[in-house]
């Protein structure tokens, strides 16, 4: 009831909005202000995601526009953020992005700690794993309650520093980086979500991800993650005409990422490649535009730790997200759903600026979009063959001889635009199948999805 009336909310605002601004277009129409200098973009962090639940906090993001010759380009990107949310996740961010700093290269650096109370868990292998939204709903032998049994808890510090430089003007660049990703995992610390509790409302202390180490599934020397760093290196194609939400052209980039074993504290190391394609069509200039996405990332050699496949890889500035399924990849379908060595993925999205005006003598539009995404595990994670014949009560849990086809999702969204780089989005999705999300998932966050 909470999303319905919010989302009539928005849609009345747009509509009383929309009525205003073609009012003043009818009488006149201003040229677009160009901004220059410092430019403060400080609120509080006030967002939903159905896979985290409502987030809480503050963040700022300023931008230097220099001299304004290259507006909506800018000099140097500073954002900042503080926030939780209501299923037990925190994120402390901050980053750096400018092509001012080194002459000719564009550097970008993060240092982000982000906590995870109650991360989806949903197994490996995406159809092969059945997800059963009643066990969520019900009880364990106990009479305990079985909420958290599709979770277990990460924390997880992420640094890196990314560097993009020419190779024939900005259309061809080269990449190269370094990050670190310390894993910290385990079960969900169920005694301290009971305390205070009446025994009827107590939560279970089952849970799929500590069957996948009982079941041998998880390598006891995985269970409790681990640290890695990332050697990156690749290549950039972009045409785009503008960053934040491009008319034309297109951005193509090739990553390879190497995490040896000796800059670990596990035995592990592995190879991985990155190619990721994106293409932008005007419908209606400077009104309607088409985009799609297609991505595949994959294990090339080495062994993966469990705890390293759900993560989804950009080019700077865009920020390394959790695996494929929710807010950035296919929405709709539940965050983490589609997990294995090797994934593909992809999202067709039309978009229309329903309002262009000024306000508070800044420039802001009201964009309406719609959208298909899709995604699939390409390069399944090793699951014993006598698994079901060793442990007869996994039986249920699994569908080993399932044929993997693609999760889709759709939906649509709103974008309200702030000087064309400050985007705040709204996105509702709903997946085709219940198998990968009961009711689907309203997100609102930062920026178009691509």
């Amino acid at each position: 009831m909470k999303k319905t009336i919010f989302l009539a909310f928005i849609v009345f605002s747009v509509l009383s909005l929309h009525a205003q601004d073609e009012q003043k277009q009818a009488t006149e129409k201003k040229d677009e202000k160009v901004k220059t200098g410092w430019n403060f973009g400080a609120v509080p962090a006030v967002a939903y995601d159905a896979d985290v639940g409502f987030r809480y906090g503050a963040l700022a993001n300023i931008y230097n526009y220099g001299d304004g010759s290259r507006y909506p380009k800018y000099d140097h990107s500073i954002y900042v953020e503080w926030s939780r949310t209501t299923k037990g996740s925190g994120n402390n961010m901050f980053t750096w992005d400018s092509d001012q700093l080194i002459p000719g290269v564009r550097s970008f650096f993060e240092a982000t700690l982000l906590t995870e109370q109650a991360l989806d868990f949903y197994g490996f292998n995406g159809y092969q794993v059945i997800y059963d939204n009643s066990i969520e709903k019900g009880t364990d032998a106990d009479g305990f309650q079985n909420r958290l049994f599709y979770r277990h808890s990460r924390k997880l510090l992420r640094i890196k520093a990314d560097f993009q430089g020419e190779i024939i003007g900005q259309k061809f660049r080269w990449l190269a980086g370094i990050g670190y990703f310390g894993n910290t995992i385990g079960p969900v610390d169920v005694a301290k979500l009971n305390e205070g509790k009446d025994v009827a409302d107590q939560l279970s202390t089952e849970s799929l991800y500590q069957n996948y180490i009982d079941w041998g599934i998880i390598k006891p020397d995985q269970a409790e993650g681990g640290g890695h760093t990332m050697l990156k290196g690749g290549l950039v194609f972009d045409t785009r005409d503008n960053e934040p939400n491009p008319f034309s052209g297109i951005w193509t980039e090739l990553q390879l990422h190497y995490l040896p074993s000796f800059l670990s504290n596990t035995d592990y190391g592995y190879g991985r490649f990155v190619l990721t394609h994106r293409q932008y069509f005007t419908i209606l200039p400077d009104r309607m535009n088409f985009a799609y996405r297609l991505s595949y990332q994959t294990k090339i050699f080495g062994e993966m730790p469990f705890y390293m496949m759900p993560y989804y890889f950009n080019t700077a500035p865009k920020s390394t997200t959790d695996g494929v399924g929710g807010s950035k990849t296919v929405r709709g379908v539940m965050r983490n759903r589609i997990v294995g060595e090797g994934v593909a993925f992809g999202n067709l999205e039309l978009r229309y600026k329903l309002i262009r005006t000024q306000f508070l003598k800044q420039n802001f539009y009201i964009a309406l979009s719609g959208f298909l995404d899709a995604g699939m595990v390409t390069q399944p994670y090793d699951i014993p063959d006598n698994l079901i014949a060793d442990f007869p009560e996994a039986a249920p849990y699994f569908e080993l001889d399932a044929k993997e086809v693609p999760h889709l999702g759709y939906g649509g969204g709103l974008h309200f635009v702030l000087n064309q780089n400050f985007i705040v989005a709204v996105d509702y999705g709903l997946p085709l199948k219940e198998t990968d999300g009961a009711g689907g998932g309203l997100y609102i966050g930062l920026n178009f999805l691509f």
